[in-house]
């Protein structure tokens, strides 16, 4: 697996702690007004809604939570002066770095997002200096704990299951599988997926590196100190980056 996700895998694991779960809802109350100004207040006609509601109700986030964002993005008022921003610069080694945000000022967030790359040593790039390397694709987590009675078998199951589904790529890990597929494919392959009784831990758009940097024990924790400073500004949505580094780099960065 890539940096990012095995990064993204502890954090789920982790949980959010209660001093973040306001942050937490704040980026998901985000994430459905910029979904349904996008593409319509039902979610049953608006495939992005759809996954940012069930996020959201994955994370406990109250049903009148949910319903009062979907107003906003209906009702303009607040909602109205949300956009979506993206940054794209570099971190240390070389790493490329990718930063999506929704923000109703963006020189606030622009200076925030700079000041963070620059106290790391790393700086902001022109618009395409590193999206280049990056694909759009579906993304799906599978948990592999307890579905392998017989070895790899459950998981190999479950990599046949993606593929004939129509994905385009399974990773198999020690303690999950990830599944990545084209962006319109995302939806078909969860149902299928689910159809086949395999539980899906999470179902997102994301940005994969094509490419990637190996980087040694101290460049890794430079650069995931420097994501966690992205992750922890309120405007900032996701933070993707193209870093290799070892488990045992991130076991002992996480514990």
């Amino acid at each position: 697996m890539s940096g990012h996700s095995k990064w993204s895998q502890i954090k789920r694991q982790k949980g959010a702690a209660d001093a973040q779960r306001g942050q937490l809802f704040t980026r998901l109350t985000k994430e459905i007004i910029l979904s349904a100004k996008a593409g319509g207040p039902d979610p049953n006609g608006n495939f992005r809604l759809r996954l940012a509601v069930q996020k959201a109700r994955d994370n406990n986030m109250p049903a009148e939570n949910i319903e009062r964002a979907i107003k906003r993005a209906a009702g303009g008022g607040e909602g109205a002066e949300l956009a979506e921003v993206t940054y794209e610069g570099f971190g240390p080694a070389g790493t490329s770095i990718i930063v999506e945000a929704a923000t109703d000022n963006r020189n606030r967030t622009v200076a925030e997002i700079r000041n963070v790359f620059a106290r790391a040593g790393g700086n902001l790039g022109e618009a395409g200096s590193v999206a280049w390397n990056f694909d759009a694709r579906g993304v799906i987590n599978v948990p592999r704990n307890g579905r392998d009675p017989d070895g790899a078998s459950a998981a190999d199951q479950v990599a046949l299951y993606a593929i004939d589904a129509g994905a385009e790529d399974v990773q198999i890990g020690d303690d999950s599988i990830d599944i990545y597929t084209a962006p319109a494919d995302l939806e078909a392959v969860k149902k299928a997926l689910e159809a086949r009784g395999v539980p899906v831990e999470s179902a997102e758009a994301a940005r994969v590196p094509k490419t990637t940097v190996q980087l040694d024990e101290k460049q890794a924790v430079q650069v995931l100190r420097l994501v966690e400073k992205l992750e922890a500004l309120d405007d900032v949505q996701k933070v993707y980056f193209n870093a290799e580094f070892s488990d045992d780099v991130l076991a002992s960065y996480t514990s």
